[in-house]
């Protein structure tokens, strides 16, 4: 009669706190995390600040005192946007990511866990930077008679989540080229690409209304949006709704080629 074997090593059922504890320690153990953060802060608060400098309390009569943060914005989206596509295409590319699934064979939970916990690091700085600007630009001119009280507690959640979609929508097309480079220059024209080419598609009239919608949605009009640059055109929240949908149909298709490709 045979004994069953028991190992004396305490095995126990994984489950998503292990892959978020996982994807945490990768996120911050790697340099090009602290880089690419280290930039865009250098950016958002740099840039912010010095346009706040250049500012007077009269600047500041219907606009909220985040409008500096918006500057730096449109450069420092490009950092989380790379960060993003690295946090999955640079496993690809070193074949560690064969490593990760072979310790967690459930592929679905370690996207789930690098998207969630990217997202959380991008949001938390991007609207902790945002925050800091609005609060230093408050405290330079809000004693001003010609400052007004716009709140701007709106445009730190939303500037925030704005960019930090971007990310995660890089995120998902890194998961989905498996290649740096490629995802990059892909989330670049994305982004670039509907900022520069409605000033070609105005000159027809045939083209205008796609140029007039495409200028209304890209990332700098509607950051802008966001931050109140233009009172009279929106408040961006449907900017924001637009890029919540394209992310989510974009983490689908990375979730459904995830399990169909080998590694």
């Amino acid at each position: 009669m045979s004994n069953a074997y028991t190992s004396p090593i305490p095995v126990k059922k994984t489950h998503i706190g292990n892959a978020l504890a996982s994807e945490w320690t990768k996120i911050k153990s790697v340099r090009s995390t602290m880089w690419t953060l280290g930039v865009f802060l250098l950016l958002v608060i740099g840039i912010g600040l010095l346009v706040a400098a250049q500012t007077e309390p009269r600047d500041y009569a219907d606009v909220p005192f985040t409008i500096p943060a918006f500057f730096g914005l449109v450069l420092g989206q490009i950092c989380l946007i790379t960060l993003g596509v690295l946090v999955t295409s640079s496993e690809y590319g070193t074949g560690m990511i064969r490593t990760t699934f072979t310790a967690s064979p459930q592929r679905y939970r370690v996207l789930a866990a690098k998207i969630v916990v990217f997202f959380v690091i991008a949001f938390v700085v991007s609207a902790a930077s945002i925050f800091l600007v609005g609060a230093m630009t408050s405290g330079m001119h809000s004693g001003g008679a010609d400052a007004g009280d716009v709140a701007w507690g709106g445009t730190v959640l939303k500037g925030g989540l704005y960019v930090s979609l971007l990310g995660v929508l890089a995120l998902a097309v890194g998961s989905m080229l498996r290649h740096s480079a490629g995802a990059i220059t892909a989330m670049l024209g994305l982004v670039l690409v509907p900022a520069i080419l409605p000033a070609f598609l105005l000159i027809s009239e045939s083209t205008r209304s796609v140029g007039e919608k495409m200028m209304d949605y890209n990332a700098p009009n509607s950051l802008a949006k966001i931050f109140q640059l233009d009172t009279g055109s929106g408040n961006g929240n449907s900017q924001l709704v637009l890029l919540i949908v394209v992310t989510l149909a974009a983490i689908v298709g990375a979730f459904a080629l995830l399990e169909k490709r080998d590694v």
